[in-house]
C-alpha cells in the first residue's frame, strides 16, 4: 500500500532565517537587505510550493553480508559499507520520494534569465530545503506507523549518497510504479522535478536511529553535511 502526503508551506518550517543559515548565516543574523531579500523570495515560493511525499513499505528477503547488499521484492540493491552497516537489522523497509515540485525549479530559471544570479542561488537554496523537510516528515510518519507496532526506525538513507551508488535510484523507483509525486527519472538517476529526494529507512525490532555518518563519507556537497557543519541546523 502506497501511504501519501501532500504538505502545505507552513509545515515545511522553511523561513527567512533558516535559509540565511543554510546560506551560512549565524543564528539570529542581521544582514538587513540580504535578510529581506531572502525573506521576500521565500514569500514568493510559499503560496505555489505542492510540497507532496509518499513511501510504501517492503520486508526484507534476503541480507547478503558479503556484498553488502539486500534483497527487496526480488531486486538486489548494493548499499555498500556505510549504509549497510546502519541498516542491517532491519526487517522491512519503507521506501521513499518526496519533492518540493516544479514551482522553486521555475522561479529558479526565471530569476537566471532576468539577469539576478543571487535570486536564482536562493530559490534553488529553497527548494533544496523544501525538499528535506519533506523528507523529514516523511521519517516521522515512517516512525510513528512502525511504533504502533513495538518498531523502531533508522535514519533516512539516499541513493548517491554515504557510498550507496545513485544508480541504484532505478531500483528504487522499479518498487514505486505509478508516485503520484510525479517524480521521474532520466538515464543518469537524475530526478525531475530536481528538488526530490527518494531513499529508504529500516524498521525493525533491532534498529537503532543513528546521525548521520558523515565523518565516513567523502561527499562535500551533501546540504545536511554543509548544514551540519557550519550551522549545526535541525
Amino acid at each position: 500500500m502506497m501511504n501519501t502526503f501532500q504538505y502545505d508551506f507552513s509545515e515545511l518550517d522553511v523561513d527567512g532565517e533558516r535559509i540565511g543559515r543554510l546560506l551560512g548565516y549565524g543564528e539570529g543574523y542581521q544582514a538587513d537587505d540580504f535578510s529581506g531579500l531572502i525573506r521576500e523570495l521565500v514569500g514568493n515560493v510559499a503560496p505555489v510550493c505542492s510540497a507532496k511525499a509518499e513511501y510504501r513499505i517492503y520486508p526484507v528477503e534476503e541480507w547478503k553480508n558479503a556484498g553488502k547488499s539486500v534483497t527487496i521484492h526480488g531486486i538486489d540493491f548494493s548499499l555498500k559499507n556505510v549504509v549497510f552497516a546502519q541498516v542491517r537489522k532491519a526487517e522491512s523497509f519503507a521506501l521513499f520520494i518526496c519533492t518540493a515540485g516544479p514551482e522553486p525549479e521555475k522561479l529558479c530559471r526565471k530569476a537566471m534569465e532576468d539577469g539576478d544570479p543571487l535570486a536564482s542561488y536562493i530559490y534553488d537554496m529553497i527548494g533544496s530545503e523544501i525538499a528535506e523537510r519533506a523528507s523529514r516528515l516523511v521519517l516521522l510518519e515512517v516512525r510513528k506507523a512502525a511504533e504502533i507496532s513495538g518498531l523502531r526506525v533508522t535514519n533516512r538513507y539516499s541513493p548517491g549518497y554515504c557510498g550507496w551508488d545513485v544508480s541504484e535510484q532505478h531500483k528504487l523507483f522499479e518498487l514505486m510504479p505509478g508516485n503520484s509525486c510525479g517524480v521521474s527519472l532520466n538515464a543518469s538517476a537524475l530526478m525531475n522535478p530536481e528538488k526530490s529526494v527518494s531513499g529508504l529507512i529500516g524498521i525493525g525490532a533491532d534498529v537503532n536511529f543513528d546521525p548521520y555518518p558523515c565523518s565516513s563519507c567523502r561527499r562535500t556537497d551533501c546540504l545536511y553535511r554543509m548544514t551540519q557543519e557550519r550551522n549545526n541546523v535541525t
